[in-house]
């Protein structure tokens, strides 16, 4: 199991958008520059993240990226799922083929934990990540 770069850029990006959306579209070059992520990189994982109904998309002056629905409504589950990511500790990706074609013994236990880790991931939405982030910033403020 592993969460690759795709999907942890995917979801830096929609926070940078969910916390700067008020002020306008952003631009994948502003995401860009202010995470240190490939403009390039950054094109081809908003192309899912617009095919899977997470993004909405504006050309010309002005425009660039807002999300879909209200931060509270996206959750890090779906964001990571539309760049074709998968947290998935099982080795057989829940074929049950992982022993030489046989379930392995140690199958359920990793199925457990990757039924976990979605439910986790489901249960955090942007919103929360704003806040949390928001709620630390104050706290740094005011010490």
């Amino acid at each position: 199991m592993k969460l690759t770069s795709k999907g942890r850029y995917a979801v830096t990006a929609m926070i940078d958008i969910a916390l700067n959306q008020d002020k306008g579209a952003i631009t994948l070059s502003l995401i860009s520059e202010r995470q240190g992520i490939s403009l390039s990189y950054l094109e081809q994982l908003f192309a899912k993240l617009k095919k899977a109904d997470l993004v909405t998309s504006a050309r010309g002056p002005g425009g660039g990226y807002r999300l879909s629905r209200i931060p509270g409504d996206i959750s890090i589950s779906e964001i990571i799922r539309a760049v074709d990511e998968s947290v998935d500790a099982r080795k057989c990706g829940g074929k049950a083929n992982c022993h030489g074609g046989d379930e392995c013994l140690s199958h359920e236990l990793w199925s457990e934990l990757s039924t976990t880790i979605d439910s986790f991931l489901k249960s955090i939405t942007l919103q929360s990540v704003m806040d949390k982030k928001q709620s630390n910033v104050k706290e740094i403020a005011f010490g």
